[in-house]
């Protein structure tokens, strides 16, 4: 599990998780593969074609339709080889040695669980090819992987920098301290100042977990921040995000609490939408 796959299509994201495959291939040492799938369009062609369309023969038509089917699929696999090559070049220079590039027919479920255990971190856009950058949804394919995939995914949301701070969405499940502690063991934003955040009631069970994952990232050596909120959980992240200048968010969905109910279903897609900043997700 040492490789970087980052999934592009011919949407605007694509250069920015060109980029974002990039950072992290850096950081992790790890060689970065770029897959493009093409995912055939289906049309119906039912038995009463040439009947329903008033004509009199329907062989004709099927053949017309599949020859530019074909040509369309010729079309769409040149059109991907170069914007592959294009990515290749991209992620290359910006430092990554070992990039690898992969097109293949089919559903892009299908080949992120194929390439699944071989993969450390997916990095996905937001929006596919058939949305605005500016638009404040979450594309189809990106919400089927999220419950799909339990590797680790990067999500970008439009122009990607590389991030200064970050911080970590906290419940006190023993599945997030869990998690927290495979991301301790992790060099992935080891040297970068962490916030350690956690919405719910301010009790004494609470602040002694939130300290214990405090502990247990520091003793990683990272430098944590540990801050225990009460109110709203998205409105609660959100003000501490925009108050500390936080560059990525780190959440996941992990037991039945307060952030499951959050980060589980539409409210992980509102998030997600509706974030300026790149997420993490732990599955």
């Amino acid at each position: 599990m040492n490789m970087i796959t980052a999934c592009i299509d011919g949407s605007e994201i694509s250069a920015y998780v060109c980029d974002a495959a990039a950072w992290v291939g850096n950081a992790l040492d790890a060689p970065v593969k770029l897959l493009h799938v093409l995912e055939r369009a289906v049309v119906p062609i039912n038995d009463n074609l040439s009947g329903a369309i008033g004509l009199g023969s329907r062989e004709h038509l099927l053949v017309e339709m599949t020859a530019l089917d074909e040509q369309r699929s010729k079309l769409a696999l040149e059109h991907g080889k170069h914007m592959l090559e294009d990515a290749k070049q991209r992620v290359q220079n910006l430092g990554v040695a070992d990039v690898q590039i992969k097109q293949r027919h089919g559903y892009l479920l299908d080949a992120l669980a194929e390439s699944e255990k071989d993969t450390r971190v997916f990095v996905m856009g937001r929006l596919g090819e058939d949305h605005d950058l500016g638009s404040k949804t979450i594309g189809a394919h990106l919400e089927n992987s999220v419950r799909a995939i339990h590797t680790p995914i990067l999500v970008t949301v439009g122009e990607f920098k590389q991030p200064v701070s970050y911080m970590i969405a906290y419940d006190g499940s023993a599945t997030v301290d869990e998690a927290i502690k495979k991301f301790s063991e992790s060099p992935l934003l080891k040297d970068l100042p962490a916030h350690l955040v956690m919405v719910a009631s301010n009790t004494k069970e609470h602040s002694k977990q939130l300290d214990s994952a405090k502990e247990l990232l520091s003793s990683s050596g990272r430098k944590v921040t540990a801050t225990l909120l009460e109110g709203s959980v998205q409105e609660a992240l959100n003000l501490y995000r925009e108050k500390n200048q936080i560059d990525l968010m780190v959440m996941g969905a992990y037991g039945h609490s307060r952030l499951r109910e959050f980060f589980v279903g539409s409210h992980t897609s509102k998030m997600i939408a509706k974030s300026p900043i790149p997420l993490l997700l732990l599955r």
